[in-house]
């Protein structure tokens, strides 16, 4: 419950000072998807930048044009996309935490 206290207070002073559209938010935005709105966008970007490192929000980027890419990393038996996979992850979980009502 902390942890979850701790990311909260991070993505609200994230959004508070305005924080630059980063890759998530930028792929996020142009991916046509009914549902991506700014706020949401802008949500999911808050997430990955406590989650992911600067490479990682690029990489994971890639996903939005090409999902089947993000399935090929999934499975992947080498040890830097599971690691990579591993913090996708939370990522993921952070993100639909904090901006499922967005």
């Amino acid at each position: 419950m902390r942890d979850f206290l701790a990311i909260a207070v991070v993505l609200a002073v994230l959004a508070a000072t305005g924080a630059h559209a980063g890759p998530i938010e930028q792929a996020c935005r142009t991916s046509g998807r009914a549902g991506a709105t700014p706020q949401l966008c802008s949500c999911i970007q808050q997430a990955a930048n406590h989650t992911l490192s600067r490479s990682e929000q690029r990489r994971a980027a890639r996903f939005f044009r090409d999902p089947h890419r993000a399935q090929e990393v999934r499975q992947s038996k080498r040890a830097r996309d599971s690691e990579f996979w591993q913090r996708y992850r939370a990522f993921g979980e952070t993100a639909e935490a904090f901006c499922g009502s967005a």
